[in-house]
């Protein structure tokens, strides 16, 4: 039986799984980039807008690891809290 390590090197070498965790990865980083912009433009720490979501700042620090490490996704409302918490409004596209 493989390790966990090994199935995901040996899944990595087919191209397509190796295309589709790219996507994926490129995706999650613009998204970061996005959330990251707005909090910045808007001046505000991640205490701060953990404090208008009604969280703690630890919360929007595992929100930005996930999407910085590709672990985890937040779902669209606690993405809409956060984008709200900023000012700005979510704007969602499907191409």
């Amino acid at each position: 039986m493989k390790t966990h390590d090994q199935l995901v090197k040996s899944l990595m070498r087919r191209p397509g799984v190796r295309a589709e965790v790219r996507r994926l990865e490129r995706e999650e980083a613009e998204l970061l980039d996005a959330l990251l912009k707005a909090r910045h433009e808007a001046g505000l720490t991640q205490a701060q807008v953990a404090k208008r979501m009604g969280t703690q700042a630890p919360a929007i620090a595992r929100i930005e690891r996930a999407l910085a490490t590709g672990k985890h996704s937040p779902s669209v409302s606690t993405i809409r809290k956060y984008v709200k918490a900023c000012g700005k409004r979510l704007v969602l596209r499907v191409a």
